[in-house]
């Protein structure tokens, strides 16, 4: 026995059919001449009559048709869409929209579909759809809008070659600029591959890239050499772009923008020469891997071959003590900016130390940034900075000599003297005492410092108060300033300033800049040493001399390499006290006119004090 709701439907169903038979004179004319495609469905979706239009669209037959059902019809996924318009065709309305059919022998064309509700006895007891094939307009529409797409990038591209391929790599269209670059008559290359143009080397890296474009349907970047009219090989640039079906959202064809990039390569080609025979050491590295390294690296880094290079990271080859500088400058570089050169402790490839010189510099490389490292080996370098400088210091200690040997000789003659006196009133020996252990200290720090002058020794930094140095270097050059009719004032703002430094480099520097000024004044004068701070964290030392100056082209030399208006002297005194002050974190300015001159000597003040 039928339920209520079956009985209903059933009900409806007979009432449809009464429908169509009592009117079917009245509609015949219309519904089987109509070229659109006419079906009616009871209100369960199933097909009770359809007109020829529809058999032939469909390819069913009468038969067939009308034992079709709605969902059978269309895809499984437009099919939630049409029983959407159905439903709403049932309860009245007269919805119209586009969607897809399934033919019998699977053919899936564009359909336009209206549902128009059927009424009897006062109630919808079924719905009529008509129609309309739209798949040409579609793809009308669809050459169009791939015409347009087409025109956009001929309009952006106008000098290079535009090329457009379906899926398996034909080209359907190329733009006449072809002709002009490759040599070929356009209609010349069309539906050829277009691997069959790509030199036979790179022709797995350019299907690869293809490859790519169609899978992720993205924007490709490519470069590789295709073969031109006459034979020869040109180098290009490929940007390719998927055009994609908006329905589908399936890849149709690949449109590509060829550019010549032969001259390009060729500068790079000259730049890898230049990097690979550089004298310097070159690494190109994106973050901490390292993509290149010319053959001056890998000897310097003691490798027998690229490959050992290539397959450590940089903070392989860079001393722990100066990873956290590197990562520093590795982020100023790659946000675009260059780093100037700065001392690294580096590792070979056998753990043994070296110093180098480093330099980053952005730059792109295979088309992604990268960093261009420059690494300048300085071992050499820091060995003659020290042969040069204990050179000065000999140079320093025995021109000092004189002085100091008059120094010694006087106490020498007191001791001497205290001795007979001593000898002959033996009652009034203690006061002589006294003097006489005066006079050994001072032989003693007298000769300490010419021990200190003459004995090389490895840098070696402490906390050093600055004004007792300079106190100390007053008293051993104060013989030879007095000799020459030279007086030596000092004025110090503070009486505390505390420095982290080689107490022995900076005091040579003290003794060279006080010993040229006493040369610089033969007829006597004044020398002023004066010391003031300098912001929060510095010191400014001057050294005043009231003697002839210098011209301003001699100023200009001063600090060159062998440079010297003495007739004894090496040229080297002023870059060596250069150079060790700037090991110190500080500077030294020279002014100079025919009043006398001015050194100013800049360090950095300790964070603690002595006191």
């Amino acid at each position: 026995m039928n339920s209520p709701v079956e009985a209903i439907k059933s009900e409806k169903r007979m009432l449809l059919l009464k429908y169509l038979k009592e009117n079917h004179r009245r509609y015949e004319t219309l519904f089987s001449c109509n070229e659109d495609s006419i079906f009616v469905l009871d209100i369960e979706g199933r097909v009770v009559q359809s007109n020829p239009a529809f058999l032939q669209l469909t390819g069913f037959s009468l038969v067939e048709a009308d034992e079709l059902k709605l969902q059978f019809l269309f895809p499984i996924d437009h099919i939630n869409k049409v029983f959407h318009h159905f439903s709403n065709a049932v309860v009245g309305r007269f919805p119209n929209f586009d969607t897809k059919i399934i033919t019998k022998n699977g053919q899936i064309l564009d359909l336009n579909i209206t549902f128009i509700p059927i009424s009897e006895d006062d109630q919808i007891v079924g719905v009529s759809a008509v129609g309309k094939d739209i798949t040409e307009l579609k793809r009308k529409k669809e050459e169009i809008r791939k015409v347009e797409e087409m025109q956009r990038v001929l309009t952006d591209n106008i000098l290079d070659v535009i090329v457009s391929t379906n899926l398996q790599g034909e080209i359907v269209y190329v733009s006449p600029s072809c002709e002009y670059i490759l040599g070929y008559d356009p209609n010349e290359v069309l539906n050829q591959n277009i691997l069959s143009f790509v030199h036979p080397e790179d022709v797995e890296h350019a299907y690869q890239n293809r490859r790519k474009v169609l899978d992720g349907q993205e924007h490709g970047r490519d470069s590789y050499r295709v073969r031109k009219n006459s034979g020869e090989y040109m180098w290009v640039e490929s940007l390719c772009k998927p055009i994609i079906a908006h329905d589908t959202l399936h890849v149709l064809e690949i449109v590509s923008v060829i550019r010549d990039i032969t001259e390009a390569k060729r500068r790079e080609e000259t730049y890898r020469d230049l990097v690979e025979y550089s004298p310097d050491a070159v690494i190109i590295a994106k973050d901490a891997e390292i993509l290149f390294i010319n053959e001056t690296g890998a000897k310097l880094f003691g490798a027998s071959n690229k490959k050992d290079i290539l397959n450590r990271t940089m903070a392989d080859l860079i001393h722990s003590d100066y990873h956290e500088i590197a990562k520093e400058r590795q982020q100023i570089e790659t946000s675009g900016n260059v780093t100037d050169f700065i001392e690294y402790k580096l590792l070979r490839l056998d753990g043994s130390q070296f110093v180098a010189e480093v330099k980053g510099i952005p730059t792109i490389y295979q088309n992604n940034r990268a960093r261009h490292i420059i690494i300048r080996d300085i071992t050499e370098r820091k060995k003659t900075h020290e042969l040069l400088l204990n050179s000065e210091k000999l140079n320093v200690a025995g021109q000092l000599a004189a002085g100091i040997a008059h120094e010694v000789r006087n106490p020498l003659t007191a001791i001497k003297g205290f001795l007979q006196l001593m000898e002959s009133e033996e009652e009034r020996n203690r006061p002589y005492f006294e003097i006489i252990q005066s006079e050994m200290d001072r032989i003693e720090l007298i000769l300490s410092e010419l021990l200190v002058m003459a004995k090389p020794h490895e840098l070696k930094f402490e906390a050093v108060d600055l004004i007792t140095l300079l106190e100390n270097v007053k008293t051993l050059i104060d013989t030879q300033a007095i000799i020459n009719g030279i007086q030596i004032e000092t004025h110090y703002n503070y009486h505390n300033f505390t420095i982290n430094c080689d107490r022995n480099q900076l005091k040579q520097v003290f003794i060279n800049i006080l010993k040229n000024a006493i040369e610089a004044m033969p007829e006597g004068g004044l020398i002023t040493i004066e010391v003031k701070q300098y912001g929060l964290n510095m010191v400014k030392v001057f050294f005043q001399d009231t003697g002839k100056g210098m011209s301003q082209e001699i100023l200009k030399r001063v600090g060159e390499p062998f440079f010297t208006t003495k007739e004894d002297g090496t040229g080297l005194g002023v870059m060596i006290s250069k150079q060790i002050i700037e090991n110190h974190g500080g500077t030294i300015n020279i002014w100079s006119d025919e009043q006398g001159t001015l050194i100013e000597v800049i360090l950095p003040i300790a964070s603690k004090r002595l006191h």
